[in-house]
Order: C-alpha cells, then sequence, then structure tokens
C-alpha cells in the first residue's frame, strides 16, 4: 500500500472532528460553478456538498462510510454514495460539472484526469478546489512552531517556512482531455483559540499517522498558550482550477 492510499484512509478515524474542526470554501467561488449535473468526489462530510446542492443534483462519491454518513446529514439533498472513485463504475449519463474540493490529490494521479473527463458530457467542467496554508496570519507563531514539528516529526525539513500566496503555483495535472484551465484565488484569514487549533491539526492525515502525534499536539498548545495568549490567526488561500472537457474527444472509462 502506497502512503497515498494509507493515508487517505484515515480521516473516517474521527468524522466528527473533521467536520467541526475544517475550514469551508469561500462562498464566492461557488458563483463560478454551473449545474444541473453534478458529480462531487471525496466530498468529506460535506463542506462543498450543501453550497453545490444550490446549482443543481449532486452526486457525491465518498470513500470513508463515516464521512459519509455525516455529509447526508449536512447536505441532506445530495445523494452520497460509498465507494473509491477511483474504480467507481460511471453511470451512462454524463454530468455538466465534476468537482474535488481538497480530494483530487489523494485519487490516483495516473487515471484521474481520464475519468474525470469520461464522467463529463463534452463542454462539462472540471472543477479543482485546493486548500493551501499561506505566509500571513500570527507569523511569528508559524515560525517557532516548527521547533515543535522538527522535534517530534522526522519528516519535518529544518527552518521550514511558509510561502507566500504568490508563489503558490497554479497548476493542475496536464491533459490533452480537457482545454487549458484557468485559475481563481481567494485570500482569507481565520482565527483559532488554543482547542480549536488542537482539533484542526488532528485532522491532518499526516499527524494522525504520526507516533509522536500527541507530544506534537501537546507542544503545539504550549506554544499557543505561554506565547500566544491562547489565541493564532492562520491565513489560507483557496485555488480553484477550473478547465472544460474537450469537445470532441473520446475519453476512457
Amino acid at each position: 500500500m502506497t502512503d497515498r492510499e494509507r493515508l487517505r484512509t484515515t480521516f473516517g478515524e474521527d468524522a466528527a472532528r473533521y467536520h467541526r474542526a475544517r475550514p469551508t470554501y469561500p462562498p464566492e467561488l461557488f458563483t463560478r460553478l454551473t449545474g444541473p449535473r453534478i458529480l462531487e468526489i471525496g466530498p468529506g462530510t460535506g463542506q462543498a456538498t450543501l453550497p453545490l446542492t444550490a446549482l443543481g443534483d449532486v452526486t457525491a462519491v465518498e470513500l470513508s462510510p463515516a464521512m459519509a454518513a455525516l455529509a447526508r446529514t449536512h447536505a441532506p439533498a445530495a445523494h452520497v454514495v460509498v465507494a473509491d472513485f477511483d474504480v467507481w463504475p460511471l453511470p451512462p449519463d454524463p454530468f455538466d460539472l465534476v468537482v474535488s474540493a481538497t480530494a483530487f490529490h489523494w485519487l490516483d494521479p495516473a487515471t484521474r484526469m481520464a475519468r474525470c473527463a469520461a464522467a463529463l458530457r463534452p463542454g462539462g467542467s472540471l472543477a479543482v478546489i485546493s486548500t493551501h496554508h499561506v505566509a500571513g496570519g500570527t507569523g511569528r507563531f508559524f515560525a517557532e512552531v516548527q521547533e515543535v514539528y522538527e522535534r517530534w516529526d522526522p519528516d519535518t525539513p529544518p527552518g521550514l517556512r511558509l510561502s507566500p500566496a504568490e508563489e503558490i503555483p497554479r497548476e493542475l495535472d496536464e491533459s490533452d482531455l480537457f482545454e487549458e484551465p484557468e485559475f481563481h484565488r481567494y485570500e482569507w484569514e481565520l482565527a483559532y483559540d488554543t482547542a480549536a487549533y488542537v482539533d484542526l491539526i488532528n485532522t491532518y492525515s499526516n499527524h494522525i499517522a504520526l507516533p509522536d502525534r500527541d507530544r506534537l499536539v501537546a507542544g503545539v498548545a504550549e506554544l499557543i498558550d505561554t506565547r500566544f495568549g491562547g489565541r493564532i490567526v492562520k491565513r489560507y488561500l483557496t485555488q480553484l482550477a477550473l478547465a472544460r472537457r474537450c469537445e470532441l474527444r473520446d475519453t476512457p472509462n
């Protein structure tokens, strides 16, 4: 089992925490998307699913049964399927829009663009939404917390620092099944108290799999409490990559 295959199964271990702690998406992002037949890949607990249901009929394919159960509650108008999209049998009727929000990187990189194209009608759109933690907010905390990570996470590069939003690449897998993508970017900040930030980092797959997770989390919490008055601000970049499926090209299933 590859790291990708192993880590993508960790999120369902505490679906309630994931739903409580994970940030949602800028509402204006969804004004760039249109239905009416929508396929969402990896909806998690439904943070993007709910606004998508305002655009049309949503079929959402989620790997984790626990996450899918919460998505059904959060976005009851959506049809949530428990399945691995990499092998899920595509329905005969194509979709107008395929969306993957903070989940596209968990799909098989060898087949994901072709699978998405096969799910779309000619001229339909693929929307890949990614969330990036960028420089800003309480910058001194994110510099100092690296010492905690270097102590308890052996994979942390020494002296790692966050990149400014403008240095985050605008990229989507190259595919001759799609036209050149367009990119839309949204920068925003969110404040966390210590408990909320601990909740958040406990939803990250690399933290969940870390042998010394409890010690790392305790170190992060102590730093926030003792050096930053129990409150920090985190800056996000949400990026939407939007690409139209080519009109006249056949796609494999």
